[in-house]
């Protein structure tokens, strides 16, 4: 099952694969996607029209059936949405933004209320060097999605690949904004409240809060890396096999460089890795 598949290029790529490479495997598929938006439905329909009845769709997690064998995404939970917490310095801590109109515009603004769940502990040595201001980001919705995603697995694997924080790494010096950003046309602009539907809205995902989520649904953590040493496995692998892989075009060596260079997205991608055995205890048990 991929959730967040988008036009289903990636889902037409893995199975055209496991149909030339791996036929007894493909043969007995069934690819799930989880898509909530009808047009890009329509666009995965129109490109995955030559696998007929081998792919299926559900508009929501509570249509699926339960899983065996394999659930990812990429680049799905940094867009979804996000809660913004400001450090207000000793004692008053973490406050959370919200967004007010004024005039013609929107602003940030501080809520009143209480502290938000998940906002981090500041160590002592360091509630006095955080500036006033230094800005960081929650991702309630992630943790729950991958939690609801957890479930869902009665056998097999839960993965994502996505832009993201490794463990205790989320108050960093070169960063007093946070990782809320926004993208039109593949670069950054000015000011994520402009302009809405019309910008590409993206956080950081922390995944020491998104791997203690699959923990408690129940999974055990069998990875969480870079994604330049997850592919160079991946790669690895493959170099082993006899089963036929298309030959390196200059184009997909580019592609694939991309993908593994650390001043790329190699470095700012990670990969998390989760599974659920057979006969392990079940969150929903």
């Amino acid at each position: 099952m991929e959730a967040g598949a988008h036009d289903g290029r990636l889902a037409a790529d893995v199975l055209t694969y496991l149909h030339a490479c791996e036929p007894a495997l493909a043969n007995r598929l069934e690819y799930w996607l989880l898509e909530p938006s009808e047009r890009r439905y329509a666009w995965q329909r129109e490109n995955l029209a030559a696998f007929g009845g081998q792919v299926h769709w559900a508009g929501e997690m509570r249509e699926l059936p339960r899983i065996r064998g394999v659930v990812f995404s990429n680049e799905l939970l940094d867009a979804l949405p996000v809660r913004r917490l400001q450090w207000e310095g000793c004692p008053g801590g973490w406050r959370e933004l919200g967004v007010t109109w004024e005039r013609d515009h929107f602003e940030w603004t501080t809520l009143p209320g209480e502290r938000v769940a998940l906002a981090p502990e500041v160590p002592p040595e360091l509630r006095t060097a955080l500036p006033r201001g230094y800005t960081l980001e929650v991702g309630l919705a992630a943790r729950d999605w991958w939690w609801e995603a957890a479930s869902q697995v009665e056998a097999g694997w839960l993965m994502t690949l996505d832009y993201g924080d490794a463990p205790g790494t989320h108050l960093l010096p070169e960063r007093p904004g946070g990782t809320l950003r926004a993208f039109r046309q593949h670069k950054i602009a000015p000011d994520v409240l402009a302009d809405p539907g019309q910008q590409d809205l993206t956080a950081h995902v922390d995944f020491g809060v998104i791997r203690a989520a699959g923990e408690a649904a129940g999974l055990e953590t069998e990875g969480l890396c870079r994604q330049e040493t997850f592919l160079a496995g991946i790669l690895a692998d493959l170099e082993q096999r006899t089963t036929p892989f298309p030959p390196w075009t200059p184009a997909r060596r580019r592609q694939c460089l991309t993908l593994l260079h650390p001043s790329h997205l190699g470095a700012s991608h990670l990969v998390l890795v989760q599974r659920r055995r057979k006969g392990r205890p079940h969150a929903h048990d």
